[in-house]
C-alpha cells in the first residue's frame, strides 16, 4: 500500500471529513543513469556550497528566495509548516460546478482521498451527494509547499481529487491557431465526420500499450545479452501534399474499417491448402506397400488406371454381345 502524502480534513460546510491523500498515478517510463561510455561508471553530482566549498548533505539543504536586488531569504521546513493558511491542513470547498465546466487543460495531478478515522460516514455523504447532483466540488488545498485549486469528484466508491492549475499558469495558445482565411467545405467536414464515426467506440484504456517503452525494454535486454537488435525498415518515401481532402479522408475511412474488421476477428479465415486434401484422399484409397509414401502412391496409380481400363473394355464387349444373343 502506498504512503499518504498529506493528511487533513475536507471542510464541507459545518461538516469536517478527516482524510488521507495518496498519489493516484505513477510513471512507468524507463529511467536511465548518466554513465561514462568507456567503462560504464556512473556520473555523480556533488552538492557543494559556492561560498565555503563544502559538500552539503541533502537533509541540511534549505530553500532560499533571492530578491532582484540580491538579498536571500532562507526558509526552513518549519517555516512552511507554520504558514498562516487554513489550507495547509484543510481542504476548503469553495464552489460546486458541473463537471463539463472544468476545462481538462487545467487538470494537473490526480489523488485518491481516503476517509480517516471517523470520516467514513461524512465521506460517503459527500460522495453520494456529488453523484446525485451531477456536480464536482472546487476546493483550495496546500500540497507540496504550495496552495492550489483542485476538483473533487466521485468515481465508483471513491472520492478523487484533481489539482487544477491557476489561470496564469496556462500559456496563451493564440499563436498556434490557424490563419483566419483557412476554410473547409461541407463535403470535407462530412467526410471527416465519417472517419470519426468509423473509429468511434467506448474508451477502453487497457487495449492500448506503450510501444516505445516495450521497444526500449527489448533494446536493453539485447544489450545485456550481447545480441543484435532487429532494425525496423523506415519508409523513405516522401509524403505527397494532400490536395483532395475528401479523397484522402475516404481512403482513411476504408482503411479504418479494414483495421477494425481485422482486430474484431471479422476477417474471413484462410482456406486449408489444397495439396493437403489430395494427399489425404490418396492415402485413404491407396493400398499399403513397402515403398515410400510418395513413390508407392505413384507406383499404385499406374496399375490402377490400367486395371480400370481393362474392366471398362470388358464391360463394353459384354454389352455388345448381349443384344446379339437376344436377337437370335
Amino acid at each position: 500500500m502506498p504512503r499518504s502524502i498529506w493528511k487533513g480534513a475536507i471542510s464541507f460546510g459545518l461538516i469536517s471529513i478527516p482524510i488521507k491523500v495518496y498519489g493516484a498515478t505513477e510513471q512507468k517510463d524507463i529511467s536511465f543513469r548518466q554513465v561514462h561510455p568507456a567503462d560504464g561508471g556512473r556520473i555523480k553530482y556533488k552538492r557543494v556550497c559556492e561560498v565555503c566549498g563544502e559538500e552539503i548533505p541533502y537533509a541540511e539543504i534549505a530553500k532560499g528566495y533571492e530578491t532582484p536586488d540580491g538579498r536571500m531569504a532562507v526558509l526552513q521546513k518549519e517555516d512552511f509548516d507554520d504558514l498562516p493558511l487554513r489550507t495547509t491542513k484543510a481542504v476548503d470547498v469553495v464552489q460546486f460546478v458541473d463537471a463539463e465546466e472544468v476545462d481538462p487543460t487545467y487538470i494537473n495531478s490526480t489523488y485518491f482521498l481516503e476517509a480517516d478515522g471517523p470520516g467514513a460516514k461524512p465521506y460517503v455523504l459527500l460522495r453520494d451527494a456529488l453523484v446525485r447532483s451531477g456536480r464536482v466540488a472546487i476546493v483550495k488545498v496546500a500540497l507540496r509547499s504550495r496552495e492550489t485549486l483542485a476538483m473533487i469528484r466521485a468515481k465508483d466508491d471513491l472520492l478523487l481529487m484533481h489539482t487544477i492549475l491557476w489561470p496564469d499558469e496556462l500559456r496563451d495558445g493564440e499563436f498556434a491557431s490557424p490563419a483566419e482565411d483557412v476554410t473547409v467545405s461541407d463535403a470535407e467536414v462530412t467526410m471527416a465526420g465519417s472517419f470519426i464515426d468509423a473509429l468511434s467506440g467506448p474508451f477502453e484504456p487497457e487495449q492500448f500499450h506503450d510501444a516505445y517503452r516495450e521497444a526500449l525494454e527489448t533494446l536493453v535486454e539485447a544489450k545485456l545479452s550481447g545480441q543484435a537488435v532487429a532494425s525496423v525498415e523506415e519508409d523513405t518515401g516522401e509524403q505527397a501534399d494532400v490536395v483532395d481532402l475528401v479523397a484522402a479522408l475516404r481512403a482513411s475511412v476504408e482503411a479504418a474499417k479494414r483495421r477494425r474488421a481485422e482486430s474484431a476477428g471479422e476477417a474471413a479465415a484462410e482456406p486449408e491448402p489444397a495439396p493437403a486434401k489430395r494427399t489425404t484422399t490418396r492415402r485413404s484409397t491407396t493400398k499399403k506397400t513397402d515403398a515410400g509414401p510418395t513413390d508407392g502412391a505413384a507406383a499404385e496409380e499406374k496399375p490402377a488406371k490400367k486395371t480400370a481400363a481393362k474392366k471398362t473394355a470388358a464391360k463394353k464387349t459384354t454389352a455388345r454381345r448381349t443384344p446379339a444373343r437376344k436377337a437370335s
